[in-house]
């Protein structure tokens, strides 16, 4: 087998100077992975407290265990370490259904809008542990809400903007959310996806259900329930840009994600 060499540009971009160096690291991962792991996890996250062992695993006893002791936040590891170096720089480029629509978020903006949501649902009564749905298009403020949830030590669990009423309403429930972030209306292509019409259709056989927390994407005329639904954006604008990520343990839940229930119940996994 030969080995081809990449071209300049991408080398000097590379985590590895040369295929020997990549074989040479690879060799320790399979040799010495908890040294392997515990460089890693040293190397490329921001700890609150340092763990005691990389990996306890056993599969004979079907035990799974990574980073034991350690504590962590999702949130300040995608946003806040890179702030230092990449204030300025963009961390989401989106681009919407129409041509020309485009927006450029800096890590700078990222975080300060996630600290404002997530002070925004800590007025709710969003704490570490809750679970929060998200039933939302593939905007910015999805990410945003994610996270959000993760920077309380809150548990996301996403639901595909196209499912009907029914399939949110059974995820919602055996995920005993609190809260249920969506839109006025999605996009698809010319269509307009009425989500808050779901919305009021799935949650009102949800008792879990605290608060609608709504972005006007489309700034559609849809349904307002007076003391259940919260206009998002305004909920933001009304907090500061900053907030403490909640140090969580490092095998605490992250997020939900439930199966599509085509052969079945829908089964929600734990990540």
């Amino acid at each position: 087998m030969t080995a081809i060499a990449p071209p300049k540009r991408v080398s000097e971009g590379a985590h590895f100077s040369s295929h020997e160096a990549y074989q040479e690291l690879y060799k320790k991962s399979i040799s010495d992975p908890e040294t392997f792991w515990s460089e890693q996890a040293k190397s490329n996250l921001v700890w609150s407290k340092d763990f005691d062992k990389a990996n306890d695993s056993s599969f004979k006893n079907e035990k799974l265990s990574w980073f034991t002791g350690g504590q962590l936040n999702v949130s300040e590891n995608c946003i806040d370490k890179h702030l230092p170096a990449r204030a300025n720089q963009t961390a989401i480029l989106w681009e919407g259904d129409e041509p020309g629509e485009v927006r450029e978020i800096s890590y700078q903006e990222l975080h300060d809008e996630v600290c404002r949501l997530a002070n925004g649902l800590k007025k709710l009564n969003v704490s570490k542990g809750d679970r929060v749905a998200i039933y939302m298009p593939m905007i910015p403020e999805a990410a945003y809400a994610m996270l959000a949830c993760a920077r309380l030590g809150a548990i996301h669990n996403v639901v595909f903007a196209g499912f009907s009423a029914e399939a949110l309403r059974d995820r919602i429930n055996d995920a005993n959310c609190k809260i249920l972030l969506t839109c006025d209306e999605g996009k698809r292509g010319t269509k307009i996806v009425p989500l808050k019409k779901t919305v009021d259709e799935a949650v009102s056989a949800c008792p879990t259900i605290e608060h609608v927390v709504m972005y006007r994407h489309t700034k559609g005329d849809v349904s307002f329930t007076e003391g259940r639904d919260v206009d998002m954006s305004e909920l933001m604008s009304a907090e500061e840009a900053t907030c403490a990520p909640v140090a969580v343990e490092s095998e605490d839940p992250l997020f939900l994600l439930y199966t599509s229930g085509s052969t079945g119940k829908p089964k929600g996994i734990s990540h």
